[in-house]
């Protein structure tokens, strides 16, 4: 299947083109008819299984087809961090370039007074997290009455997060009358007791992740307490890899944090993100492609679409939450049967992940003792958004095992295979 076979409009069409895209993933071709269908939709999907795309672009021709005043908010997409919030923003833009919808991405963490004033010059679809939306709403900046489409994204992260309640306040602000869609990764009881009051009769869709990794990238992990990463990663740059490397970070500001030092050693790096422009972005992976930068530093978001044939090394200066992002992270390396290398920094915040992503993948990596920062004496701790220190509580030990929960909703699994594309 194609795009072109999807009944989309010409000018989202020429949009989707544009980003390179041809065909579609499993989730998006189960979501996108059903979808501009008026259904509401509930998928159990991870990232990197292109979800956004599956709900924003019926979305934009929905509300294309429309005569609207660009006056009131008519889709609401919330999601647990303004990381991800900027990039669903993003990919709305890309798509929608060609129609005329105004969007916008509200968040916690900075002065209100620019978000403020885009409401007020009016917008047809807002990406927001929780909190921000909350305050907006109860200063009377926010209205949803007028509201067509809710999308909750990232639910069980929502509930891991302790937004969950925030999350219930919105629901009981939203009309009556609506299409609602629904996304997690998994199901636990409460995210499904969610689904089941917010959905009416929806759409089911299971997509399987991808769980593999390619058998020519050497995979390894460094036992690192997190003030010595730094230092960890300037002396490997210096003594064991003399080639390009391409180091993911979890925020922008750990990102340019990690160039900076890099920049002091003597190591010609640059760092790629969600605050930096298309240009700049471009600009920088120009140079690493050409060898004038031999480190580029980059957030899961930024590194969408970086695709380098002969790249050696991928360092992973901490591990993602999402277990399938190591998988395509790493999957930068060793392509088209090359060899690769991948080197993931863990410490007390990262063992979860750790153990997760082993699970995922079906194997244990190895861990390397032979550098001057090594120690065994790390604790497991749990990270928020913000990559700090979080107890989300105690957990529900009730829960039903993922495939009796997965059957229980009647979910129509589809896999995710054959998924090599720059998303």
């Amino acid at each position: 299947m194609s795009f072109t076979t999807l009944p989309l409009l010409p000018t989202i069409q020429k949009a989707i083109e544009k980003q390179g895209y041809q065909q579609p993933t499993p989730i998006q071709a189960q979501a996108i008819p059903e979808i501009l269908k008026g259904k509401d939709f509930l998928g159990c999907a991870q990232t990197g299984t292109g979800k956004t795309a599956a709900f924003s672009i019926p979305i934009l021709q929905i509300l294309s087809q429309k005569n609207l005043q660009h006056k009131n908010i008519k889709a609401l997409i919330l999601t647990p961090t303004r990381e991800l919030a900027i990039q669903i923003e993003e990919n709305i833009k890309a798509y929608g370039q060609f129609i005329s919808l105004k969007h916008l991405v509200i968040f916690g963490g900075v002065k209100q007074g620019n978000q403020e004033k885009s409401l007020k010059n009016g917008v047809d679809i807002l990406v927001a997290t929780p909190g921000r939306l909350l305050d907006f709403i109860g200063q009377g900046i926010i209205s949803l009455k007028q509201l067509e489409i809710f999308v909750l994204d990232e639910a069980d992260r929502m509930l891991d997060m302790g937004f969950v309640h925030d999350v219930k306040r919105i629901i009981k602000l939203l009309p009556q009358k609506r299409q609602t869609l629904f996304f997690s990764a998994t199901m636990p009881n409460e995210i499904q007791q969610l689904a089941s009051t917010i959905l009416n009769n929806p759409i089911k869709v299971e997509v399987t992740p991808v769980s593999s990794t390619a058998d020519t990238i050497q995979q390894s992990v460094y036992f690192v307490e997190k003030d010595n990463k730094l230092e960890l990663l300037s002396h490997i740059l210096k003594t064991s890899v003399k080639d390009s490397v391409l180091v993911f970070a979890r925020t922008k500001h750990g990102a340019d944090k990690i160039a900076r030092k890099l920049q002091q050693n003597g190591i010609i790096t640059e760092a790629i993100h969600g605050n930096k422009s298309q240009n700049a972005r471009q600009n920088a992976l120009s140079n690493f492609k050409s060898g004038k930068t031999r480190v580029l530093v980059a957030t899961d978001i930024a590194a969408r679409g970086i695709d380098i044939d002969e790249l050696k090394f991928v360092i992973n200066f901490e591990l993602s939450d999402v277990s399938e992002t190591y998988v395509h992270r790493i999957g930068r390396t060793g392509r088209a049967g090359s060899a690769g290398t991948s080197i993931s920094f863990v410490d007390g915040l990262d063992l979860i992940n750790l153990k997760n992503t082993e699970k995922l993948i079906g194997k244990k990596i190895p861990v390397v003792k032979d550098h001057p920062f090594h120690t065994d004496n790390l604790v497991v701790q749990k990270r928020d958004s913000n990559n700090k220190p979080f107890n989300p509580g105690q957990r529900n030990n009730n829960q039903k095992p993922k495939n009796a929960q997965r059957q229980e909703l009647g979910f129509k699994k589809v896999k995710n295979k054959n998924f090599d594309r720059k998303k």
